[in-house]
């Protein structure tokens, strides 16, 4: 199986990282590159169509999720991966929700990459056994949605910031938003979460482990 895919990543070295090991391997035979999500929907516009595309969550014009979003209305039978440094349990539920055919952490081998790309490319759903793990308590009739999975993507990734100690300045430049539009966010999220400041709202996504507060430590 040769496939045309399209890797879209911010970090040059990446891309040439993964494109080398999917040539290497046989995986694909046209590894297109695209470093931001506006050039990636621009290709999928275009007249040539993709086999696979591995999408970044972390992208600098948008987040990957809403990219993703917007390319399956333009390309509804394309499968999609999502391809991040984010930790399965924080992104992997809204990925595939939004039309994701699976999700991979950077931190996979080579081997589990060209097996996601290959089962994907096949027609199938690609998961690890950890995140069929998550997936299995998350559609438990037994399980009340937390608080957190209630937040839209924007309200969830503004939640994420506050609580890595980022000002809403800060959150505005990263998601290329106005500040007003974030504290509306910020707003919305403590509502819906029924919390009252960012003391609390800290406490919260500590508690729950949304995101790695020690990422240099060993596991």
């Amino acid at each position: 199986m040769t496939l045309r895919i399209l890797l879209v990543d911010d970090h040059t070295i990446v891309r040439q990282g993964v494109r080398q090991l999917l040539l290497n391997h046989g995986v694909a035979q046209d590894v297109v590159e695209a470093d931001n999500g506006a050039q990636a929907l621009a290709y999928l516009d275009g007249q040539q169509a993709f086999d696979v595309v591995l999408l970044d969550i972390g992208l600098p014009d948008m987040n990957g999720v809403e990219v993703l979003k917007r390319a399956k209305r333009r390309a509804p039978r394309t499968p999609f991966i999502m391809f991040s440094m984010f930790r399965e349990d924080q992104y992997a539920v809204r990925s595939l929700k939004a039309g994701a055919a699976g999700y991979l952490s950077k931190t996979v081998t080579a081997v589990q990459m060209i097996e996601a790309v290959r089962q994907v490319a096949s027609g199938r759903k690609y998961v690890s056994a950890a995140l069929a793990e998550t997936l299995a308590e998350y559609i438990s009739v037994e399980n009340e949605p937390l608080p957190h999975e209630k937040l839209s993507d924007r309200e969830y990734q503004t939640l994420c910031m506050l609580a890595s100690g980022k000002r809403l300045t800060d959150i505005a430049q990263a998601l290329s938003l106005s500040v007003k539009t974030v504290s509306v966010y910020r707003s919305r999220l403590l509502e819906k979460m029924k919390l009252s400041n960012n003391a609390e709202l800290t406490f919260y996504v500590m508690s729950n482990r949304l995101i790695d507060f020690n990422p240099g430590a060993s596991t």
